[in-house]
């Protein structure tokens, strides 16, 4: 079995064959002892490396159960760990969601950056890092916002909403057909 140890800071430790050899996801920046080094009780977590699929970094607390709901993740069949209320250099605290065998497609990363704009997706393959990028707000939203104007057309007929990316920094957007204008915090996903 091929396991990682992964501390919160991002240090890379030691692989099998190494010295290590089991995985520990750490809430503290103390060094974790490594084999043969003694360092009596560490307060650490032990979790299985991931040997393919998908990590989820840099989730804001406050959303983590919204990107739950959004991914379906109860109803998932593999493997999912989640991390909440973890220490972070980047946020103060963030949590974490691996999921094994799961690559997300272009439109669950769309309603994903909805919901979570900043996050770090982390694709691995054969236990090894392949990709590391941030999901980033798309500069259209197609039916996976709904808009909040009662007199909008999209709320009437029968027809996919469509919303402009006015301003990324703010998460403010448009609806196409109405011109209302709404808060990412605020929105309701389809």
């Amino acid at each position: 079995m091929n396991n990682h140890n992964i501390t919160n800071d991002s240090t890379p430790l030691p692989r099998e064959g190494q010295g290590g050899g089991v995985s520990h996801i750490s809430n503290d920046s103390t060094p974790l002892p490594r084999e043969g080094q003694g360092g009596g009780v560490s307060r650490s977590l032990i979790v299985s490396a991931l040997d393919h699929g998908t990590v989820i970094d840099h989730i804001p607390c406050d959303r983590l159960f919204e990107v739950i709901n959004l991914l379906h993740l109860d109803q998932m069949t593999s493997k999912v760990t989640i991390g909440f209320n973890l220490k972070s250099n980047k946020m103060g605290t963030k949590s974490i969601i691996k999921i094994a065998d799961k690559f997300f497609t272009d439109e669950e990363l769309n309603q994903l950056s909805v919901v979570a704009p900043d996050v770090t997706l982390v694709i691995i393959r054969d236990y090894e890092v392949v990709e590391k990028r941030p999901v980033s707000l798309p500069a259209e939203l197609r039916g996976i916002v709904h808009c909040d104007n009662p007199k909008c057309i999209t709320n009437n007929e029968p027809m996919q909403t469509l919303f402009h990316v006015v301003d990324k920094r703010h998460g403010t957007i448009r609806c196409h057909y109405c011109n209302h204008e709404q808060e990412l915090k605020q929105v309701k996903l389809v």
